[in-house]
């Protein structure tokens, strides 16, 4: 049974592209729910991670980062920021050490009634007074921030900070989910990403942007699950960069996200890559309705 005096909330998780929010999130959840890789706009979904405790859950959404849209596939990305504004009940609008505040990104916050912390995440990369210096330019930046809270995503400096601070923040609510749950995403939607995240991290330049995944099969055996995924490229000179030489790209990608499947699932994985081109699928809703991008 649930107490009278149980928490339950929205929290958003926010900023510009590349700032450390899916570390910090991953951070506060304790899981790898979204996928990490130092090029900027790796998120292009809203991801939920369910905190659980005796008595509270924190609803925390990953969501991409905010920029001025040049594909449709953009302006799906910007609904779900959107709607995760809305629907929340504390925001946490992370931004680096180097970043400054720019009017067409941060104007938006100001208008907000919805409680706000400042994260300044980075800080493991400070220098002298540069963390003070930053606290004070922020202030005076973004006048309604409730507080602003310095960390390190990376390291995981202080960001056990912000949890009693959040919980401060939210109503008296009975659960939104179930209390087993940690997302409410589908395995299939994990491997995707897994898939995605050595996609990221194994090509340069436009490939990652212009690749897609697709789980075609997801079938769990007792011993072992057998996924079949499709990557898509938008060119067919693209489909020869990710297969590459004699197929070793394309290897190298299916056995790095096997292996970090195998250990998010906790069972042996076999997982099989196809490449195929969906011409310019960023600019087409038909393409994005079909990977799960529109309504």
């Amino acid at each position: 049974m649930v107490s009278s005096s149980f928490k339950a909330g929205f929290v958003s998780i926010v900023g510009k592209p590349n700032v450390g929010k899916s570390s910090l999130m991953n951070k506060l959840m304790g899981e790898n729910l979204s996928i990490i890789s130092a090029k900027a706009q790796t998120t292009r979904h809203r991801i939920m991670g369910i905190l659980n405790g005796e008595d509270f859950q924190i609803v925390y959404s990953d969501t991409p980062g905010i920029l001025e849209p040049k594909y449709s596939l953009h302006d799906a990305m910007m609904s779900y920021v959107k709607v995760s504004l809305e629907d929340a009940d504390a925001i946490l609008l992370v931004v680096s050490l180097e970043d400054t505040y720019e009017e067409e990104l941060f104007e938006r916050f100001k208008k907000l009634g919805t409680p706000i912390l400042l994260v300044i995440n980075k800080i493991d990369l400070a220098k002298g007074t540069q963390v003070n210096d930053k606290i004070a330019y922020w202030k005076n930046a973004i006048s309604n921030i409730r507080e602003i809270v310095t960390v390190s995503a990376k390291t995981g400096e202080q960001v056990d900070t912000l949890l009693p601070k959040l919980l401060s923040l939210m109503p008296e609510h009975p659960p939104f989910f179930p209390q087993d749950e940690y997302t409410d995403r589908t395995e299939r939607f994990f491997a995707s990403e897994i898939i995605r995240e050595k996609i990221f991290l194994n090509y340069e330049q436009e490939i990652p942007y212009s690749t897609e995944v697709s789980i075609n099969s997801f079938k769990e055996e007792p011993d072992i699950i057998r996924i079949s995924a499709v990557i898509y490229v938008e060119r067919n000179s693209q489909k020869g960069i990710v297969i590459g030489k004699a197929g070793s790209s394309l290897k190298k990608v299916g056995m790095e996200a096997r292996k970090d499947m195998e250990s998010f699932f906790a069972k042996k994985v076999f997982l099989e890559t196809h490449v195929k081109v969906a011409d310019n699928w960023r600019k087409e809703k038909f393409k994005l309705r079909q990977f799960g991008y529109l309504e």
